[in-house]
């Protein structure tokens, strides 16, 4: 998985931290997104949760269930919408085909990561995922944290070094 460059154009709005817990992340494609106008004013907002999001195949689209956007205040009745709609990803038909094949074939769940605006449009992380079981889960939190352990040890050896 390539690391993004931060752009100055881009600001974050959600993320969702447990899909990386329980999933163990292999492939990250980013995706436009077709929101109401009352959705981009709650959006930009940060009213937006990722917990129990996912993205799914029908057809040669691909739709994104699960993701609440709270209603926007100042728009009622006709100018409201329903926060738990579900949302159109916007992808080339080659990534979709790519990505169905690939979660039917490998048993793979796409989820979302995070949600932000990149030059003023708003765009999904949807991540490609293997879920990880109870095991797994504890192996990975062992390996940060002995990880984390080796970081300090190495920063108070270094500073250690430099004091004398």
């Amino acid at each position: 998985m390539a690391e993004k460059k931060s752009d100055e154009n881009e600001k974050l709005i959600a993320s969702n931290r447990k899909a990386r817990h329980d999933y163990t992340i292999l492939d990250v494609v980013e995706a436009g997104i077709v929101l109401l106008g009352s959705e981009v004013k709650s959006v930009r907002s940060g009213q937006v949760q990722l917990a129990d999001a996912y993205a799914h195949v029908i057809g040669s689209e691909m739709w994104l269930d699960g993701m609440h956007i709270a209603p926007y205040s100042f728009a009622v009745g006709v100018g409201a919408h329903d926060p738990m709609r579900r949302r159109k990803l916007l992808l080339h038909s080659e990534q979709i085909r790519r990505m169905k094949d690939r979660m039917a074939k490998e048993r793979l769940t796409a989820v979302p990561l995070e949600v932000r605006f990149s030059k003023g449009r708003v765009k999904v992380d949807i991540a490609l995922a293997k879920g990880r079981q109870k095991a797994d889960r504890r192996q990975a939190i062992a390996k940060k944290e002995s990880e984390l352990e080796m970081r300090r040890e190495a920063g108070r050896n270094r500073k250690q070094s430099q004091q004398m």
